[in-house]
Order: C-alpha cells, then structure tokens, then sequence
C-alpha cells in the first residue's frame, strides 16, 4: 500500500513515499545485506562536532535479539510490529573522551531519519515508535548509564491493512496523510507571518 505525500511542489520521491504503515508482511524477511544499508545510511548522518552519538540494538525476525525487543514495546505497539522483519533501538550516547555530547538526541534524530529514508529507498517501511519501555531496554542489553534508549524503530515490508485492527486500518492506515500548512510551517519577519 503507497500513501505518497500531496506536497505544494514536487520533493523528492524518497521523502514522498516515507510514511509510518503498521500493516506488515509476516512472510517478508530483511536481509543482512539490507539491514547493513540502513546501518551505513544512519553510521553517515551529521551530527554536532562529528561526535556520532547514534547506536543501534538490532533484532532480526528469528533472533533471541528481535524477541527481546519486541518484549519491550508496549502492547498496542507488540500487537502489529511482532510483523516486522527487523526492530530496532536508537539509542543516544550521551559522553564520549570529550566529555558531555551536546545534541545527542538531534544527531539520533538525523541518524534515524537516514535510516528510515533508506528502508525506502529499499522498497522497505519504517515506522518509529516512542511506546516501548527504556529500563526494560537497559535490563535486557546491559546499557551502561550513559546509552539512553530513545526509540524502537520496526522495519519490513509493506503488507496488507486488513490484519490490522479495525480501528488502526481504517482510522491510521487508511487515513490520508496531512501535514499543516506551509503558511503555519515556515514564518518570516515575525512568529506567524507566512514566509511563503
């Protein structure tokens, strides 16, 4: 199922083809090849002073790795991406030889969003998630105390609504996409003067 984005000028496909599906392939694998590209996408993405706060903990479908995960999402995210063919944690690394990593959660941010562009550009989806538990994370990985978990990511291919829910497919899956207005998006001169 593809929800391309309606955008006001043509952006790139990769952009306008990214969107958060919960409808999964259970049939579907991600391959070590892929699951290296999309490691490689966020290992390259900016971050403050190089300083690379972004790690990844990485269960494949069939992996002591993917169970433990999945056992720390809550249960409205448990119920669709126990699907998914790969799951994530992005966790931020809050010091390094320096000292204290300033925007730490803004380079995790970037590296995730690499990440989730690159399932695409695999023919892949990607839906991120903040339901899921941080202490059960660190008791399952052995985090040490400067590793915060900020997000599970699920990864597969797309599948089809109906094994959803009824309330998730028809009110989240096939919803349209919507996004507010550039005019309430982007100001100039002053907060609230449409910069477009």
């Amino acid at each position: 199922m593809r929800k391309p984005a309606v955008t006001s000028v043509p952006i790139a496909s990769v952009l306008a083809e990214r969107w958060s599906p919960r409808a999964l392939d259970p049939a579907a694998t991600v391959t070590p090849d892929q699951v290296r590209a999309l490691l490689e996408a966020a290992r390259w993405a900016p971050s403050f002073g190089n300083t690379q706060p972004a790690r990844y903990l990485v269960g494949l479908r069939g992996t002591p790795s993917f169970d433990a995960i999945l056992a720390t999402l809550n249960d409205g995210n448990q119920a669709w991406a126990h699907r998914a063919g790969l799951l994530l944690i992005g966790v931020m690394v809050t010091t390094n030889a320096k000292g204290d990593v300033p925007y730490a959660e803004y380079g995790l941010g970037l590296a995730s969003e690499n990440l989730v562009l690159q399932a695409v550009e695999l023919g892949l989806v990607a839906h991120q998630m903040a339901g899921f538990s941080a202490d059960a994370v660190r008791a399952s990985f052995g985090l040490p105390d400067d590793a915060v978990p900020k997000v599970a990511i699920a990864v597969g291919s797309p599948g089809d609504p109906e094994v959803l829910e009824e309330d998730w497919r028809v009110e989240r899956e096939k919803a349209e996409r919507v996004r507010v207005p550039l005019a309430e998006f982007a100001f100039t001169g002053e907060w609230g003067k449409p910069a477009l």
